[in-house]
C-alpha cells in the first residue's frame, strides 16, 4: 500500500492544487518556458511527503480540512520542488528522478530564473493567510524557504571540509530537510485550530523524522546504485559532501589521510576506493544507529499525543520513514 493510500489522503487532489498554482497566475502564460517546465518537474513524480504531513498535522485540530490545507499543501510541495531545481545546479547533477535536470533542458540561467519565481510564487500565494491570526503560514512561505537556502549555503561553504563538526553537519541537515518537514505538521495543524503544544510536539516529530531521513540519503550514497539513486553512486563524495558517515569514518586515523586526500580533482578511482574503504570501516552501522536515535524520539512523541485519534497516522508515517 502506497503512503498515501494508508493515510487516506487523495494524491489526485494534492496534484491538481499542485499545478493550479501554475495555472491560476494570471502573470505566467501557461505556453511560457517557466510553466512548462515547472509543470514538467511536477508531473515527473516524487513521494509527495511534504503536503501528505500538511494533511496529517491538520487532522489534529478541530476545524475539517478545507481549501486552505489543500493549498498549504501544495505550497509545500512547491516549495520542496523549487529547492530541488536550485540544488541541481549547484550541485551540478545531471539527473532528477531518473531524468535530465531541469538545468540541462533549459541552460542554467533559466532553471535559476524557474527556481526563484517558484519560490517567490509561494510567498505571493499565501500572502492571503498574513493576518497576525495566521503568522504559522509565515513560517511555510518565509522562514523554511529561507533555512532551505541556508542549508544549501551551509553545504557549499563545507565542500571538502574534513574539518567539519558533527554540529555543523546536524545543522546543516536540519536546515536543509527536517526544519520544511517540521513545518508541514506545524502549519498543517495550527491551520486547523490546533493548540501550540500539540503543534510543537508534531513539530518536534517532523524534525525527527526528516533528521532521520536526511542521514538515510547520505547513507544511501555508499550503500544503493545508480539506478536506485537516479543519480551516480557516490556522487556526494565526489562533490564534497562530508556526510555523517564519512565524519565516523574519519574519527579512525588510519583511514583519515585517505580520505582528506579526496579533493575536486580527485581521480574515480580514488574516490571509489574511498568509498569501499568507508563501507568496510563500520561507519555505516555507526550511522545507522545514530539516526535509529532520532526514530526512537519519533515514537516516544507519538505516546505523547495518543489521545489524538490522528496519532495512528503519525504511526504510519514513523513507519514509512523507517522503512525507507
Amino acid at each position: 500500500m502506497k503512503l498515501h493510500e494508508a493515510l487516506n489522503v487523495d494524491i489526485n487532489r494534492v496534484n491538481r492544487e499542485i499545478e493550479q498554482i501554475v495555472k491560476h497566475d494570471p502573470d505566467l502564460s501557461r505556453s511560457s518556458v517557466v510553466a512548462k517546465s515547472v509543470l514538467e518537474l511536477i508531473r515527473s513524480g516524487g513521494k509527495r511527503l511534504r503536503p501528505l504531513m500538511v494533511l496529517v498535522g491538520s487532522r489534529f485540530g478541530p476545524k475539517s480540512v478545507g481549501r486552505k490545507q489543500w493549498q498549504l499543501a501544495a505550497a509545500a510541495e512547491f516549495i520542496h520542488a523549487a529547492s530541488l531545481v536550485h540544488d541541481d545546479v549547484i550541485d551540478r547533477s545531471d539527473l532528477r528522478r531518473g531524468q535530465p535536470a531541469m538545468h540541462l533542458k533549459t541552460g542554467v540561467s533559466q532553471a535559476v530564473h524557474i527556481g526563484s519565481y517558484m519560490s517567490l510564487r509561494i510567498v505571493e500565494l499565501l500572502s492571503q493567510y498574513a493576518s497576525d491570526q495566521e503568522r504559522y503560514v509565515h513560517d511555510l512561505s518565509s522562514i523554511a524557504s529561507t533555512q532551505l537556502c541556508i542549508g544549501e549555503y551551509q553545504q557549499m561553504a563545507h565542500a571538502f571540509d574534513y574539518d567539519q563538526t558533527l554540529e555543523q553537519y546536524l545543522e546543516k541537515s536540519r536546515n536543509k530537510t527536517a526544519l520544511l518537514m517540521a513545518t508541514c505538521l506545524r502549519t498543517g495543524a495550527l491551520s486547523s485550530g490546533c493548540e501550540s503544544q500539540t503543534a510543537d510536539l508534531l513539530y518536534e516529530f517532523g524534525e525527527c523524522l526528516g533528521m532521520h531521513f536526511q542521514i538515510q540519503d547520505d547513507l544511501m550514497d555508499f550503500t544503493q546504485d545508480a539506478a536506485t539513486l537516479g543519480k551516480p553512486a557516490g556522487s556526494d563524495l565526489r562533490h564534497g559532501q562530508v556526510t555523517l558517515p564519512v565524519l565516523f569514518a574519519l574519527q579512525d586515523p588510519a583511514l583519515s589521510g585517505m580520505i582528506r586526500s579526496i579533493g575536486p580533482d580527485s581521480p574515480d578511482s580514488d574516490i571509489e576506493q574511498v568509498l569501499e574503504t568507508i563501507r568496510q570501516s563500520g561507519a555505516l552501522e555507526k550511522t545507522v544507529q545514530f539516526s535509529r536515535s532520532y526514530l526512537e524520539r519519533a515514537n516516544a512523541i507519538i505516546g505523547q499525543l495518543s489521545g489524538f485519534p490522528a496519532h495512528e497516522d503519525l504511526k504510519v508515517l514513523l513507519h514509512y520513514f523507517s522503512a525507507a
